[in-house]
């Protein structure tokens, strides 16, 4: 027969081992459940890392392949470079003679310009300069009394009546608009159209070849003048 004691430790024996099977089979079973979540997380992580790269590929800019630069064209060594245009040179002033300023000079030059391109007779171009010397010493007057013309390209004023530009020719009288008198170009295709008009007038004396066209309070101090006159139209026509 077994004593108590014995039996006791034998009880604490039996107990003691199925404890520790018990704790090694639920281990076990732990280790096991375990196994299969640890596997799903690291295949997760793989996918996840799978995605990342494949987003990676999608996002990144390509690189650019190098191309070779084309070589610039060789000029033709037989191309010639067109030449700009050259720009007209500018008219060459008159020298002045006979006592004249530059601008004066230049007056009388439109004056003999003017009667050349209407084929007048050296005779007339002496008449006309020395018409426009006795008039207005060849300068182009405008007039006092009418303030318009001093609206326009001047050399000097003056005051008899409404007479304007280098022969002093009246707007009133019909010669022209002031504007147009006050040209000096105008103003001399103006007197040359009257001068021709006049019968004979190669055959007068400038005095009253002048007088017969700008009817002059002073019609002898024209004459005066002849001499200057040929000197400027035989330097300016020469």
């Amino acid at each position: 027969m077994t004593s108590t004691p014995v039996r006791a430790a034998l009880a604490a024996g039996v107990t003691c081992c199925l404890g520790v099977a018990a704790y090694a089979g639920t281990r076990d079973d732990t280790v096991e459940r375990r196994e299969p979540l640890a596997e799903a997380v690291a295949d997760r992580a793989a996918l996840a890392d799978q995605r990342a790269s494949r987003s990676l590929e999608r996002t990144a800019a390509p690189t650019p392949t190098p191309t070779s630069a084309s070589p610039s064209p060789t000029p033709s060594p037989t191309a010639t470079k067109k030449k700009a245009p050259k720009k007209p040179p500018k008219p060459r002033k008159p020298r002045p003679v006979a006592g004249l300023t530059q601008a004066q000079m230049d007056n009388a030059k439109i004056i003999v310009d003017v009667g050349r391109e209407l084929d007048v007779p050296k005779r007339g171009l002496v008449i006309a300069v020395a018409t426009a010397m006795q008039e207005s010493n060849l300068y182009n007057y405008a007039s006092g009394v009418l303030p318009e013309s001093q609206n326009y390209p001047h050399q000097a004023i003056g005051w008899d009546h409404d007479s304007v530009g280098l022969f002093q020719q009246r707007p009133s009288s019909g010669w022209g608009t002031v504007q147009d008198l006050m040209r000096p170009a105008y103003a001399a295709k103006a007197f040359y159209l009257a001068l021709l008009e006049v019968p004979g007038w190669q055959d007068m004396s400038l005095t009253v070849a002048a007088q017969t066209v700008q009817v002059s309070a002073f019609p002898d101090a024209y004459a005066q003048h002849e001499e200057r006159a040929t000197t400027v139209v035989e330097a300016l026509t020469s």
